[in-house]
């Protein structure tokens, strides 16, 4: 049995107050066309279905356009809320909905929710577990003591009481670590301090495969049948390095499982280019394939620029962000200025040439501190 694993769509995302509606339809396209070449029962959506508790009406309308491809493809689908979903919201009409294949665990009632397909090989089990807090689980069972991440979802798990003679497969979406293991996490997703929300990768021994959601890298955690697969875009710059892809896993005999990675190819990719802005320039007037692409720009110029942001939009139209890294802006970790006493006994016209020199790596001009003492005393300051 075949089944595709994904995860993290966060339909109706904003990265940089840039719209990624287009990028999102664009990418469920392609997960579609990948599921007519490869031919799957079902398919695994781990979470974060939304990008926030309420999306916007046009984000309804990219995952309803999605989950309809996917109904009139007769797979078996199962979807789980995860940390950014509503999960009353995801869970409207999924009753109604599982008649056409679309299983929804949005809510958590206490149990696991569990849909069996069955193959050659016989019966699969595939179990649902919605997003959870230890504080829901202990009031579906109070008698038992839940103070961690851990214990909630083993507690879910033993009551569920698994067959480990049959194949198993959980849908889930909850930060997983192994021991000591930690996984590779992004700027974009949401992670306790701590890891106070960790589960340990342990409490799956009774699963042939974890399907996980929560991590936007694609990974394996504690074995190699508990993994991440993955947001299908790159959603901060700290993934810009990483290889988007969907997980397909093939279920043979018990205990046999095969796992390959389909690689995903973006609309647009999200990337960072470094170095003066003039060479910038010049590298994107011949890059045209890749010009509009998303784009942080750390520029090393020296000299100030006028509108540098300007002049990179009339080559890369997408620039989401821009940072400076020069000599200007280089300050060493134990430099010591006057604003780390007591400012309210230094004068107004010290405190600004000790910022003036951090920012520009030069000190203030006679001139230039004549001007800024008459802006200081027209405030009212005082002068030095």
């Amino acid at each position: 049995m075949k089944l595709l694993h994904t995860a993290d769509l966060h339909i109706g995302k904003r990265v940089n107050e840039f719209s990624m509606l287009d990028d999102q339809e664009y990418i469920l396209l392609d997960i579609l066309r990948i599921i007519d070449e490869t031919k799957p029962e079902g398919i695994l959506l781990a979470g974060d279905i939304y990008d926030k508790s309420v999306p916007p009406g046009e984000a309804v309308d990219v995952l309803d356009e999605f989950l309809t491809g996917l109904v009139e493809r007769r797979l078996q689908v199962f979807v789980v809320s995860g940390n950014h979903d509503s999960p009353e919201r995801l869970n409207f009409g999924s009753r109604i909905l599982q008649k056409a294949g679309l299983h929804i665990a949005g809510t958590f009632d206490g149990k696991l929710k569990k849909i069996t397909l069955n193959d050659a090989y016989g019966p699969v089990h595939i179990y649902l577990l919605p997003f959870i807090k230890p504080a829901q689980v202990q009031a579906y069972y109070p008698e038992e003591s839940i103070a961690s991440y851990t214990k909630a979802v083993q507690t879910v798990l033993d009551q569920a009481q698994i067959d480990t003679q049959e194949r198993n497969v959980l849908v889930c979406h909850q930060f997983i670590t192994s021991g000591t293991e930690q996984p590779e996490r992004s700027e974009s997703e949401t992670v306790a301090l701590g890891g106070l929300d960790n589960v340990d990768a342990a409490v799956f021994t009774a699963f042939d495969y974890v399907a996980l959601g929560h991590l936007h890298g694609p990974q394996r955690i504690g074995a190699e049948t508990i993994r991440y697969s993955g947001s299908p875009l790159k959603y901060s710059f700290s993934e810009a390095r990483q290889h988007k892809s969907l997980t397909l896993l093939e279920l043979h005999e018990k205990g046999t499982v095969s796992i390959e990675k389909i690689p995903l190819q973006a609309r647009r990719d999200l990337r960072e280019i470094k170095g003066p802005l003039a060479e910038l320039l010049s590298i994107g007037d011949t890059e045209s394939n890749s010009s509009e692409d998303y784009i942080r720009a750390i520029l090393t110029d020296d000299n100030e620029i006028y509108d540098a942001i300007g002049q990179l939009r009339q080559v890369y139209p997408n620039v989401m962000r821009l940072d400076f890294e020069n000599s200007r802006n280089r300050q060493t970790a134990d430099s010591r200025t006057a604003a780390s006493g007591d400012i309210t006994r230094v004068m107004p016209l010290e405190l600004f040439k000790e910022f003036y020199a951090k920012q520009n790596n030069s000190e203030m001009t006679e001139e230039q501190q004549a001007i800024m003492n008459r802006i200081i005393e027209q405030a009212g300051g005082a002068r030095q």
